[in-house]
């Protein structure tokens, strides 16, 4: 059977120290998963449980590329998040099974419009258009789980222009990267492709043209990027 347009492969990431990459699917994010973040957006912290939006993974950016600065927003906000990427099919497992499902981690940027955002957020209209946009997932190299033992522990850090922006840890998440897995596999079977973008902590702000964006988590491989 002919389609009647060409469609592109899936985008790929590369995988850290290794001559081969991982295929994306779909690109799950966790919401307001960071308390200080959460305030600082003056959002009401929540701890029942987690929520979720998704990106294309068409809207994908590798590591090392420039990143054009998006129409329709005069207010794109950088987010530093770690990044799951997902190893075998995985529904309604058990914690002691989860770190047989999980391929490795990568440093990744959530960009928002965040001006959408928030006029969406007042009209209580979904955030679509502000989250989800070419360049809007730029992710890192993944590294393979087995080679971040102590990933549990990492530090995020975001550097705007060399200066320090964003600083968190992955124990100050609200909800852990196991309680992720667990709730978002009620929902969807996760298999090989799929991402999760776990949430920013604070000191998220504006970028321009002409900024360079490098994002660091403890073991992993940096992420740069440079808006223009």
């Amino acid at each position: 059977m002919k389609s009647v347009f060409s469609i592109s492969d899936l985008p790929l990431i590369k995988v850290a120290g290794k001559d081969h990459y991982y295929p994306v699917r779909r690109i799950f994010c966790v919401g307001r998963n960071y308390v200080d973040h959460v305030l600082e957006l003056g959002n009401e912290v929540e701890r029942k449980q987690p929520f979720y939006f998704t990106k294309s993974a068409f809207s994908l950016l590798s590591s090392e590329k420039d990143f054009t600065y998006p129409p329709m927003t005069k207010d794109l906000h950088h987010e530093i998040e770690l990044v799951v990427a997902i190893a075998k099919p995985l529904q309604k497992a058990t914690k002691e099974e989860l770190a047989d499902y999980i391929f490795g981690y990568a440093c990744g940027l959530d960009m928002t419009k965040r001006d959408l955002q928030s006029l969406a957020k007042k009209q209580g209209k979904p955030w679509d258009m502000s989250k989800d946009f070419e360049g809007s997932a730029i992710i890192g190299e993944i590294t393979a789980a087995k080679e971040v033992p102590e990933i549990q522990n990492a530090n995020l850090k975001l550097f705007l222009n060399n200066k320090l922006q964003q600083h968190g840890r992955v124990p100050d998440m609200i909800y852990s990267v196991d309680e992720i897995l667990l709730d978002l596999s009620k929902y969807a079977q996760l298999i090989p492709g799929d991402l999760i973008m776990t949430g920013t902590p604070a000191g998220v702000s504006s970028v321009k043209k002409g900024d360079l964006l490098v994002a660091k988590i403890d073991g992993l491989t940096d992420l740069k990027v440079k808006i223009t």
